[in-house]
């Protein structure tokens, strides 16, 4: 028997830690102990049940992962190695990594680079894996750190976060913006250079608006995404990757047509291999593994229900990592 967090529906909604065994698990081509999880936007929506995000019951949550294989019926794998998992649909329609061990398809792991501790990899999570995939579209539309301010949205979230660690330490003018003032000095410290409330961005605004940004990296939707495309400079590049503050995109293809904006979409949940193994790559060269304990908040499994709760509340920031054991 192992503790796991598990979601049912009986018919009412119900999440708590419980002890659960091997049969319990769904199938899979390599057992994982995992020694860390984390709870990211997805997490707190499947946990709270404030959005239908988990599509098969009972569920066990967590849609990331680090550990140790156990055990592996695929060569590509073997007991003892370091892996890491992201997405897939791992936590909404497979049984997650809220838990001592994971059973889970062979195709979906991936190597742990040597310099992360799983704790770190966690840290890192679908969040900032997710910020890494952004900063390579970024790069591979051009953008340079001599072109101008770069603007990250949700700034002291998950994926906000790591994005200001990792382009401040690339060379980049970071604009963090947030609504959080009591963190100023936190968001300063992981690189930002300046900050902006997030008021000017989250009402609705005109389709073309003076150009400021070379880029942005937003992870709120909305009119937040809408005013931040129509304040990008000609020829930038606004990735999404989102939706804190909405699913609608209230724009008009203005900046598009006129500014040759580009807007990337990132995902991150079925995100091909070579770009997954391409941004762990990235992270274990361009994140400063110092940025990580700045960001993180470690919690045990049996507090994880409460914290989804304060996490769906917007009263956390930076990456929330969970211990296994």
């Amino acid at each position: 028997m192992f503790p796991a967090l598990v979601l049912e529906k009986t018919p009412d909604f119900t999440a708590r830690v419980r002890d659960v065994d091997d049969a319990f698990l769904p199938e899979g081509d390599v057992v994982v102990d995992v020694e860390y999880s984390t709870l990211n936007y997805k997490d707190g929506l499947a946990i709270t049940n404030k959005s239908p995000v988990v599509r098969s019951w009972p569920m066990v949550a967590g849609i990331d992962g680090a550990g140790v294989v156990a055990s592996s019926s695929s060569p590509r794998w073997k007991a003892g190695d370091r892996v890491v998992l992201n997405g897939f649909g791992v936590g909404e329609t497979h049984k997650g990594c809220l838990a001592a061990r994971a059973r889970l398809r062979s195709e979906w792991l991936v190597p742990l680079p040597s310099e992360f501790s799983t704790k770190q990899a966690m840290a890192i999570g679908t969040a900032g894996y997710t910020a890494m995939l952004s900063v390579l579209a970024l790069e591979r539309h051009g953008i340079r750190p001599d072109q101008g301010e770069v603007l990250v949205t949700g700034a002291t979230g998950g994926v906000g976060s790591v994005a200001v660690a990792l382009l401040s330490r690339l060379g980049y003018r970071v604009v963090a913006s947030t609504g959080k003032a009591k963190d100023a000095g936190w968001l300063q410290e992981l690189g930002a250079a300046d900050l902006l409330d997030r008021q000017e961005l989250s009402v609705p605004g005109k389709p073309l608006q003076k150009e400021r940004w070379a880029a942005v990296i937003d992870a709120v939707g909305s009119h937040t995404l809408a005013n931040a495309c129509a304040q990008t400079r000609y020829g930038g590049v606004v990735t999404a990757c989102g939706l804190a503050q909405g699913m609608d995109f209230p724009s008009s293809v203005a900046p598009f047509i006129l500014r040759g904006v580009t807007l990337a979409g990132i995902d991150s949940v079925m995100a091909p291999m070579h770009l997954r193994e391409e941004a762990w790559a990235r992270l274990a060269t361009d994140l400063d593994p110092r940025s990580l304990d700045v960001i993180t908040t470690e919690i045990p499994l049996t507090q994880a229900v409460a914290t989804a709760q304060e996490l769906m509340s917007g009263q956390l920031r930076g990456r929330i990592v969970v211990k296994i054991h």
